[in-house]
């Protein structure tokens, strides 16, 4: 299976909506399969064969997408043209056959889908993104530059590292109100709950909460069906969400 649709998102024939899995590639170990991380240390000519593979199951082409060099930021950018941009780690546009990606091994993926205004949004919320208000930040761009109103909109978190296996020191787990972490007295460590947290902020951003689905996997433990760079040591490839609409 190289992808699976979003269920919450399909309402709309015309929005594509997917989170990519690890297989259906032509990547090699420890990158199997469809490794769709060109800063990895993968062959770079199976990368960009397994993106190849991936978009023509989709129906569109790589000259469609728009993606970003990832920084762990909280910087939301408008995208008016497909590309490859650097420094944000939230996309927005209502570009009709524009096809917003982010890559993610751990971190949370959330797409967002605005029927009113058929406005998409990929965000890659890192630990350090959803500390530092990705979510909040992308609705209040949509909101500023497309009159989004969030209660209109549908999330969905997608498939990261869960909290029993995000272990912490306590200098991460301390930008996070005490709800979205445990902390184990016998490691001395922290365990945060991204999911969670990024399903709060929103709903306090103001979606619904049955507007909003979450992924049931986890990288660590469907690292059969998924990649994480903390279980296989930072050796391991990338999988993808992509959001966009057809004309």
């Amino acid at each position: 299976m190289r992808y699976q649709a979003i269920e919450i998102l399909s309402f709309n024939n015309k929005l594509l909506a997917i989170e990519s899995t690890r297989w259906g590639g032509i990547s090699i170990q420890p990158y199997s399969s469809l490794n769709l991380g060109a800063f990895t240390n993968d062959h770079k000519e199976a990368v960009q064969r397994n993106k190849e593979i991936l978009y023509s199951d989709l129906g569109i082409n790589g000259d469609q997408i728009a993606s970003s060099f990832q920084c762990h930021g909280n910087e939301v950018l408008n995208v008016i043209e497909p590309g490859y941009y650097e420094g944000f780690d939230a996309l927005i546009t209502n570009k009709k056959d524009i096809f917003l990606q982010i890559l993610v091994a751990d971190c949370t993926p959330i797409l967002l889908f605005d029927p009113q205004n058929e406005v998409v949004a990929a965000i890659h919320a890192g630990w350090r993104g959803t500390a530092n208000n990705i979510v909040q930040n992308t609705l209040e761009k949509m909101k500023d530059v497309f009159n989004t109103n969030p209660s209109d909109c549908f999330a969905y978190v997608g498939t990261c590292i869960s909290q029993p296996f995000f272990e912490v020191d306590e200098d991460a787990a301390l930008y996070f109100d005490q709800e979205f972490y445990v902390f184990d007295k016998e490691k001395n460590k922290y365990f945060i709950d991204l999911k969670t947290c990024n399903v709060w902020a929103l709903s306090d951003a103001g979606l619904m909460k049955n507007h909003i689905s979450v992924s049931p996997f986890c990288t660590v433990k469907d690292n059969h069906l998924f990649f994480s760079h903390r279980h296989e040591k930072g050796t391991t490839g990338r999988f993808g969400v992509i959001i966009g609409m057809r004309k």
